[in-house]
């Protein structure tokens, strides 16, 4: 599929002023652009946050908080 000819877009311009009024147009691209603005800023955040956490080194367990397993006291044999 190719791009619209110069006569296709001024046919597709002329419906979209019939369907929306030449007064809602700057409103309607405003808010696209605010869409587009928020969507490139929240992947921008995304993409820092992945890269602070995938940078961060692993944390260690110390051997004094570690937990143990203990054994059943019933299944513990006495000597």
């Amino acid at each position: 599929m190719s791009m619209p000819s110069g006569t296709e877009l001024l046919l597709i311009f002329g419906i979209v002023i019939l369907l929306f009024g030449a007064k809602k147009i700057p409103d309607l691209a405003k808010g696209i652009g605010q869409g587009i603005r928020n969507f490139k800023k929240e992947m921008k955040d995304d993409e820092a946050t992945a890269s602070s956490t995938s940078t961060e080194a692993p944390k260690s367990v110390e051997a004094s908080t570690a937990s143990t397993v203990e054994t059943p006291k019933d299944q513990v044999k006495q000597a």
